[in-house]
């Protein structure tokens, strides 16, 4: 590791005030608490790995992206297994199907084209970027959500929760102000029935030979166990420890449980790993999204009146190419969607400039290229939000100027 990533790494765990907290139960700073039913929420979930938006908020009316995903492609709407329409332009991917009563009701959003205007295919130096809210600048040691920290009213004390990424503070919460943190249990993904040992060992036996049919079977056992570690580990390492998204509406209600009962919790920050679709990703959307899906509506209806002051926003560090490999999967692109939904929200709109999927049109002829950044996104939530000023948001994004707002909170 080199020097610099270790001084990185040292002042993030030195300078960062950690409570930290049991796998069954909830802590916070006991300072004294006034009742604050109407104050603003934010509430960030990170999707770790890369999530594929193309995919997501589908654009069913471009027929270069039907042309690019000959196999993985999700079908218009009024198809069999289609997306929902959501403004004659776009398309929700059916497994978020128990967040279209979020849509109608204009509580759910999405920002198309968004993304980092430093692009990265690495996704530790993606998230980095996304993270200290300083794209390009790699020796921001401090993160956004913690500078935000700083500049909300004095007062009453603000309570900030890091839910799911264990004993280390994410460098989105790392700096000097305080956060309180909620180690979930992580669980992996689920092995196939072949992948038991027991079952294994018969098969193994089985076909021991060196007849044709156990010729077949030892080579897609050794090329099965060889995708599998290599596919395993890029996960692993794409997530940065976050869990898959097996448990989140379970964490999603007591993050909501825990906001309606402690007026001083504002701010939440959530990650979820297991996004990064180079094989199989139809598979992968399929699970991932329906689990997002159901532990988002969860969070909307556990927040009760407390959701009418709240922002929740999705995002993730970069987006997938445009063509598909030959894995049915994607891999590492640029532009992406952000999800923004809540009860303070101007919802039931695709917001953001769409560039096209023409080969031209792409970035670097193979992404769907940003044309907006996606710090003009937060911008336009933590302003009004928050009641911030110029000089409050100089110091939550450095060195950055806005280059489009967006009329988003109601």
């Amino acid at each position: 590791m080199r020097r610099r990533q270790l001084l990185k790494q040292a002042a993030l765990l030195g300078t960062s005030s950690l409570v930290a907290i049991g796998a069954n139960g909830w802590a916070w700073r006991s300072e004294a608490q006034t009742t604050r039913a109407n104050m603003p929420r934010l509430i960030v979930i990170m999707l770790r790995g890369g999530v594929d938006g193309l995919n997501v908020v589908v654009p069913y009316q471009d027929t270069d992206y039907y042309e690019a995903r000959p196999t993985i492609a999700m079908a218009r709407p009024g198809e069999a297994n289609g997306v929902f329409d959501l403004d004659g332009q776009f398309g929700l991917h059916p497994d978020l199907e128990p967040l279209m009563a979020e849509w109608q009701a204009g509580n759910l959003a999405f920002v198309q084209a968004s993304g980092s205007s430093a692009p990265s295919r690495s996704h530790f130096q993606a998230q980095d970027y996304i993270e200290t809210g300083t794209p390009g600048e790699a020796s921001t040691a401090t993160g956004w959500l913690n500078r935000l920290l700083a500049q909300l009213p004095n007062g009453t004390p603000t309570t900030a929760l890091n839910v799911g990424s264990g004993g280390t503070l994410p460098l989105i919460f790392s700096g000097p102000q305080t956060v309180a943190n909620l180690k979930l249990t992580r669980r992996g993904s689920s092995p196939l029935a072949i992948d038991q040992p027991k079952l294994q060992e018969g098969f193994d036996q089985m076909y021991s030979g060196s007849d044709r049919l156990s010729t077949v079977y030892q080579s897609g056992r050794t090329a099965r166990d060889v995708l599998l570690r290599e596919v395993n580990y890029e996960d692993r390492q794409a997530s940065r420890g976050a869990p898959p998204p097996t448990y989140f509406a379970r964490s999603a209600r007591r993050l909501a449980q825990l906001m309606k009962s402690d007026a001083n919790t504002q701010v939440a920050f959530m990650e979820l790993g297991g996004w990064d679709s180079h094989v199989g990703e139809r598979r992968i959307l399929q699970r991932n999204l329906s689990l997002v899906g159901s532990g988002l509506a969860t969070l909307a209806q556990d927040l009760g009146p407390v959701y009418q002051n709240t922002v929740v926003v999705v995002m993730s560090e970069f987006g997938r190419t445009v063509l598909e490999n030959g894995n049915q999967g994607t891999d590492h692109g640029h532009g992406n969607v952000m999800w923004l939904m809540g009860g303070a929200l101007r919802g039931q709109q695709v917001y953001g400039q769409w560039p096209g999927l023409d080969l031209s049109e792409r970035f670097e002829s193979r992404d769907l290229a940003v044309t907006t950044d996606y710090r003009d996104v937060l911008e336009s939530v933590l302003r009004p939000h928050f009641d911030l000023g110029d000089q409050a948001i100089a110091q939550v994004f450095p060195d950055y100027q806005a280059q489009s707002r967006f009329d988003l909170l109601s």
